[in-house]
């Protein structure tokens, strides 16, 4: 399946209660392909095209306010109108989907595929001290598992989740093992589960219950904010998440998350057949960045490459976390072009190896 096609049939069954989008290319397969299923006549599921990004992200509040599993996508552009929306969302606690399909920017730039939304994403796009929670799939396969993955710590966190893809993850077709569907949530389930934050109707000897991200009392929002913060704080340390590839004896690491990984896997089968022991290390949630891993990762090589269709924002996070212990450059290309595995072998050997 495609990426984007997999994403709404991960959707469906993961008892997925309503997608609220707009078309932009390279995501717009998303909301075709939930089209074309017409979930509503399987599941009850609702499917809407809004009248744009803008009431998409409002419609996804009000149905995450009411406990159910909402949902939008889009791709930069369409990104950066959700993201009052996504800071009222977090302001609210309330658990949604966001699905980023990256395009080549500024501004409506190019619909080829890059990594230029990493700021975005992770920095908190919209105002206010607040963070996404967003994983970064390296393959079909991911973009179906981490659908489910991200409803699941949406409402674990109460916290809006993106999974920040991007046009080749969106467009590139792979074989893909689909879970087994599992029913939506009855409203006693919602009632179940949600405690008393969903707004599931004024019952009796409960106190009545507003949805919102309002507070007009300073201190008042200082405690919120620090609940916040301590909330982002367990994410850090309980759900950061990574992988690695030859990094038990390497001298030298990419680090590299999405479609430049899958570069990278095949610039370190390249480096090791010249001798280079090279490794890779993949970020799987950008935020909570798994910066522990990185900085003990750190430690042991002579230099480290991050490698992003950018023209250079994760390698902050990289920079950051090793803290000087080894170099740290970054290699990029942006505004849709894809770079080679050749290319970051050069890359590794004049910035890092020759420096």
């Amino acid at each position: 399946m495609k990426g984007n096609e997999v994403i709404a049939e991960a959707a469906i069954r993961c008892g997925c209660d309503g997608y609220f989008g707009y078309p932009i290319t390279p995501q717009s397969e998303i909301m075709e392909t939930l089209m074309l299923r017409e979930p509503w006549k399987e599941t009850g599921m609702v499917v809407l095209q809004a009248e744009s990004e803008i009431a998409a992200i409002n419609m996804v509040y009000g149905a995450a306010s009411c406990g159910k599993k909402a949902m939008t996508s889009s791709s930069s552009p369409g990104i950066s109108l959700k993201q009052e929306g996504l800071t009222y969302l977090a302001g609210a606690e309330l658990p949604c989907l966001v699905v980023d399909v990256v395009r080549g920017g500024p501004g409506l730039g190019t619909i080829q595929p890059a990594q230029s939304d990493y700021f975005q994403a992770t920095k908190g796009g919209g105002h206010g001290d607040y963070h996404l929670l967003v994983l970064a799939p390296a393959s079909v396969q991911e973009m179906n598992d981490f659908v489910a993955l991200g409803f699941e710590l949406a409402f674990k966190y109460r916290n809006p989740v993106m999974i920040l893809a991007d046009g080749v993850i969106g467009q590139m077709m792979e074989k893909v093992q689909l879970a087994e569907p599992v029913p939506r949530w009855t409203d006693a389930d919602i009632e179940r589960l949600s405690g008393d934050w969903a707004l599931t109707g004024k019952k009796e000897r409960r106190q009545r219950h507003i949805s919102t991200s309002l507070e007009l009392d300073s201190y008042k929002q200082e405690i919120f904010n620090h609940k916040l913060q301590a909330k982002y704080r367990l994410m850090e340390a309980n759900d950061a998440r990574h992988e690695e590839l030859s990094c038990a004896d390497a001298d030298y690491l990419f680090i590299a998350y999405g479609s430049s990984a899958r570069i990278c896997q095949k610039a370190v089968q390249l480096c090791r057949e010249q001798g280079i022991k090279a490794g890779l290390l993949r970020p799987i949630t950008l935020y909570p960045f798994p910066k522990a891993p990185v900085q003990a990762a750190g430690r042991r090589v002579k230099g480290i490459l991050a490698v992003e269709m950018s023209a250079g924002q994760m390698v902050e996070d990289v920079r950051l976390a090793v803290n000087g212990v080894t170099p740290v450059e970054h290699f990029g290309r942006y505004g849709g072009v894809i770079p080679t595995p050749e290319e970051v072998v050069d890359a590794l050997k004049k910035q890092i190896i020759g420096a």
